[in-house]
């Protein structure tokens, strides 16, 4: 894992084989937002928005929206929902920036994309 000393904002960045796939892994951590990409194909891929709402004497709910690329892939806002329930956990009630450049969305993979995001968080 290495971080970037010359960004103004905190980043990682790390290399992990998903599904036997190489992944890049970049996570940053801005003022209002926490941004992770996750990428197979060297692109973008599909962007998720995701974040947390609390109502006044409500269990929180979460909002998970495709800003664009594949709407036809609910695991892939399952995996959103997911990251942003683990932030809300250790008290970070910012929103997610979630970037999926995926060559497998099968619910494997995605659990696999949690654990190393997980296991190596920015937030």
């Amino acid at each position: 894992m290495a971080s970037s000393a010359r960004f103004p904002v905190k980043s990682t960045q790390l290399v992990a084989t998903i599904g036997g796939v190489k992944t890049d892994v970049v996570q940053c951590n801005y003022d209002d937002h926490i941004m992770i990409i996750v990428t197979q194909i060297g692109k973008m891929g599909t962007l998720l928005h995701a974040r947390k709402e609390e109502g006044y004497g409500t269990a929180p709910t979460f909002n998970i929206s495709v800003l664009m690329g594949k709407r036809d892939e609910p695991l892939m806002a399952t995996c959103a929902r997911q990251l942003i329930e683990q932030m809300s956990k250790t008290g970070s009630s910012r929103p997610l920036i979630l970037s999926l450049g995926l060559s497998d969305h099968s619910a494997e993979t995605l659990k696999e994309v949690i654990k190393v995001v997980v296991e190596n968080k920015i937030w």
